[in-house]
């Protein structure tokens, strides 16, 4: 079975280990790997992964192009990858960049309230938005019962002020809130990726979720360096699921948002 893993972080090697650790100490986590691209290419294929979506976070503003210059390297090198940029709040020129994310060809932003520290639904960002919708798509790391950054309820914030915008919101759309982001989401027009829940949860629970959901919402992903693809692949096909809700969420799903 083709899959595609929606969820992935890589970082320059000087710098992968250090990267990798601070968000691992993050949540509290020893991540798996140490997060360079040529790792993730290698560990994936192991894992019967074909493709892989690159989901950057800049933590400062002045990261940020050259965060999206390093993702855009990654992707033109390799045929594997699609990348997603990245955006802080607070970039001076954040029109600007967000230009050169949909020009260059990457094909979403991600952001991550919770490690770059500002609400979601912050309308700093409805032009931003605004500017993206219908063009590429928004992937947002939604849920963390430590912090109010990134509470499912402003995901549906946005989506309600963005009905045209293509939105993905990681981890079932509240990692350690998932219940509550059910109730919240269940009835609302985006997708949900699986990525940091299958360890977290029974497959019982996933299971639920996803039926609860509806699998053609699902993106399969592994939140790469943090957990291993190999274990993530092992823990999905274990889910309760049919062969037509395993190819959606493993890879049709994908195939729609990257117009593949």
């Amino acid at each position: 079975m083709k899959i595609i893993d929606f969820h992935t972080h890589i970082y320059p090697p000087k710098i992968a280990e250090k990267a990798s650790n601070s968000t691992g100490e993050f949540y509290n986590i020893t991540p798996a790997h140490i997060g360079t691209g040529e790792e993730l290419l290698s560990v994936g294929k192991n894992a019967g992964i074909s493709e892989f979506v690159l989901l950057p976070v800049a933590t400062k503003p002045e990261q940020v192009h050259h965060i999206n210059e390093f993702i855009l390297d990654e992707v033109k090198s390799h045929s594997e990858f699609h990348g997603f940029g990245t955006l802080h709040p607070e970039c001076e020129n954040l029109i600007d960049e967000t230009e050169f994310i949909i020009k260059s060809g990457l094909q979403g932003v991600k952001l991550h309230p919770d490690t770059q520290r500002f609400n979601m639904d912050d309308r700093k960002l409805f032009e931003i938005f605004d500017y993206i919708q219908g063009k590429i798509s928004l992937l947002v790391h939604c849920g963390d019962k430590r912090f109010d950054y990134s509470h499912p309820r402003r995901l549906k914030n946005i989506i309600n002020n963005f009905p045209h915008l293509q939105i993905i919101a990681a981890h079932l759309g509240g990692w350690s809130l998932f219940e509550e982001a059910f109730e919240i989401l269940k009835d609302t027009d985006c997708y949900l990726d699986i990525s940091s829940t299958m360890m977290f949860l029974s497959s019982e629970q996933v299971t639920k979720f996803i039926h609860g959901y509806g699998a053609e919402r699902i993106l399969f992903g592994t939140d790469f360096p943090l957990w291993s693809p190999v274990d993530e692949v092992s823990r999905f096909r274990k889910l309760n699921l049919t062969s037509e809700e395993f190819k959606r969420i493993a890879y049709k799903n994908a195939m729609d948002i990257l117009n593949e």
